[in-house]
C-alpha cells in the first residue's frame, strides 16, 4: 500500500507552508534573507510584520511565493475600524494574505456576533483585492467550546482559514486542536497549524489529519530533509539466509 508520504510531491509540501519572519527582532537583512529562502524553497508564502511588507513585495516579484502580513497581532484587540485600515494599507502595499487575529477578549465574553462582523469587515475588504484570509483564534487561552465557536464564526464571516497561534502564546498548534479545528468547519475553510511545527515528521502528521497550511520558521531543514528522503531508496526487508549458507550449530571445521 503506498503511504502518505510517497504520494506527496516536493510541491505538495513546499506550498502548504508560509515562512514565517516575525519575530520583533529581525532586522531588514533578515527579512532579505527569509525572502531569499522562500523563494528558492518555493513555498507558499512568507509571512512578514506590517513594516516589511513593501520589502518583501519587491524581494519576492517575479515568484510564485505570495507576500502575507498579520493584522491586529499579535493579541487581537484592536477595534474593527483599526484592522480594516491595517488591511487596506497591507493590501495597497504588496499583502495577499493576511492572517488576522480573531478579537480573544470578546469570543471568551461570547460577543459572537461582535466577531462575526469584525472578520467580516476585515473579509471583505481582503476578498475585493482577491487576497485570503486567515483568522488566528490562539487556541491557548480557549476552551474546546471557545474554539468550536470560534471556528463556525470564522467560517461564517467568510474567511479562508482558521488558525491555530501566532506563535506569541504559552502554547501552540496540537493534534488535537487541529482535529477539532478540522471538524468544526467545512471543506471550504482551511486549516492552519502554527506555532511548534519544527519537524518534517510533525509536518507530515499535521498535513495527513487535514491541515492545509503551516505556519514555520525550520523551512530550509524540513524540505531539505524531504528531498532527501524522497532520494533515498526504500529499504529492502533482510531475506533469511538459505539453509546451505545458514552456519550449523555445533558443526566443528
Amino acid at each position: 500500500m503506498t503511504s502518505f508520504f510517497d504520494r506527496l510531491s516536493y510541491i505538495d509540501v513546499a506550498k502548504t507552508i508560509d515562512h514565517s519572519l516575525l519575530k520583533p527582532e529581525l532586522d531588514d537583512p533578515s527579512i532579505e534573507a527569509g525572502c531569499r529562502l522562500a523563494a528558492r524553497y518555493d513555498v507558499a508564502s512568507v509571512c512578514v510584520r506590517p513594516r516589511d511588507v513593501e520589502r518583501a513585495r519587491d524581494l519576492l516579484s517575479g515568484s510564485s511565493v505570495a507576500v502575507g502580513t498579520v493584522i491586529g497581532f499579535p493579541h487581537g484587540s484592536s477595534r474593527t475600524e483599526t484592522k480594516v485600515f491595517e488591511s487596506r494599507l497591507a493590501l495597497q502595499n504588496g499583502a495577499r494574505e493576511l492572517d488576522m487575529v480573531i478579537d480573544i477578549g470578546a469570543l471568551i465574553s461570547g460577543n459572537d456576533l461582535y466577531v462575526q462582523e469584525q472578520i467580516a469587515a476585515v473579509v471583505e475588504v481582503a476578498h475585493a483585492e482577491s487576497a485570503l484570509v486567515k483568522v488566528i483564534l490562539e487556541n491557548a487561552y480557549l476552551t474546546d467550546e471557545q474554539k468550536v465557536r470560534g471556528c463556525q464564526l470564522v467560517e461564517a464571516a467568510g474567511a479562508d482559514f482558521v488558525k491555530t497561534s501566532t506563535g506569541f502564546a504559552p502554547t501552540g498548534a496540537t493534534i488535537e486542536d487541529l482535529k477539532l479545528m478540522r471538524r468544526s468547519v467545512s471543506s471550504k475553510v482551511g486549516v492552519k497549524a502554527a506555532h511548534g511545527i519544527r519537524t518534517l515528521d510533525a509536518l507530515l502528521e499535521v498535513l495527513e489529519i487535514g491541515v492545509t497550511r503551516v505556519g514555520a520558521t525550520a523551512t530550509a531543514a524540513m524540505l531539505d530533509e524531504f528531498k532527501a528522503r524522497k532520494a533515498s531508496p526504500p529499504a529492502q526487508p533482510l531475506r533469511p539466509a538459505s539453509p546451505a549458507a545458514s552456519p550449523q550449530v555445533g558443526r566443528s571445521e
